[in-house]
């Protein structure tokens, strides 16, 4: 089914990043390094020129993702990580006000997820999770094929749920491993590559306690299938047996027969999952 033409913008903390996205991919982009310690105008000016530069008389709407919280409703985004000066922006109305077209906004763990189910892994499944590790833990849910938010935009945040001395996020972000170790995560990653023992046992250990993360996700969202993203999703293959044996000792073994653990294969994700807000946005609205 042919798509209207989106523009998908992603907050990388010192980067934007914008494309146009038709019909399933990116026709045109751009990738813009900003000062992330610039006052709020002039970040709003820098984002104003990449829609700029990728937006022609296709497009029908624009979706931003951004890491922090998000009034989605009102398009207001509070508290950018990254960039101080991004308190309280209301960003929707400055950008529909700029620009003419209809603005979604959300963060940028359920663009993932949304993401995913239009263009990605979960394409195709009613009720699923889309979990990003990487400098946070952050998760996005889809519920009966659509983005569930929660009512402050708050739903899916499962990295902070208490977990044995701090919280899941403190575990399995990739600061910890610098934390922990002294090495950065990219290192260990490498090293794994080459099938090095300590590399591959610090992965092992990672994936049990990512098997309890995605345990506390089973027993309240119950998905058909989840899906896993961010940086630390390279190291999918030196976690997953030890992952998979933690999830294993989930209480209903039906769950486990029809779940789906996935690494994501979409390296423009972030794009995508902003210009799917779009997409999801309207298709709620037809079924209505």
């Amino acid at each position: 089914m042919k798509q209207n033409a989106v523009i998908g913008v992603s907050f990388g903390g010192k980067t934007l990043v914008a494309g146009k996205v038709k019909d399933g991919r990116i026709e045109k982009s751009i990738v813009r390094v900003i000062n992330n310690r610039a006052p709020e105008n002039e970040i709003i000016s820098e984002l104003f020129n990449v829609i700029k530069e990728v937006i022609d008389d296709e497009v029908a709407g624009i979706g931003i993702g951004v890491p922090g919280v998000v009034d989605v409703q009102k398009g207001i985004v509070f508290d950018v990580q990254n960039i101080p000066s991004w308190r309280e922006v209301h960003i929707k109305e400055i950008l529909e006000g700029h620009f003419g077209l209809s603005v979604y906004v959300n963060n940028d763990a359920n663009c993932f997820a949304i993401g995913e189910t239009y263009f990605g892994r979960t394409k195709g499944y009613e009720n699923s999770v889309g979990l990003i590790l990487g400098a946070g833990v952050g998760a996005g849910i889809i519920f009966k094929g659509h983005l569930y938010s929660g009512t402050n935009c708050g739903a899916g945040e499962f990295g902070d749920v208490d977990y044995r001395e701090h919280n899941f996020e403190f575990y399995l972000n990739d600061a910890f491993f610098e934390y922990k170790y002294g090495v950065p995560a990219t290192t260990f990653l490498n090293r794994a590559k080459r099938k090095d023992k300590i590399a591959l046992a610090i992965f092992e250990y990672y994936g049990n306690d990512l098997g309890n993360l995605i345990k506390t996700i089973l027993y309240t969202m119950d998905p058909e299938i989840i899906t896993i993203g961010g940086p630390l999703s390279k190291a999918f293959p030196y976690f997953e047996r030890s992952m998979w044996q933690r999830v294993k000792t989930f209480k209903y073994k039906r769950t486990l027969n029809k779940l789906r653990i996935v690494a994501s294969e979409q390296e423009d994700i972030a794009v995508l999952g902003a210009a799917a807000l779009y997409y999801d946005a309207h298709n709620q609205s037809m079924k209505k």
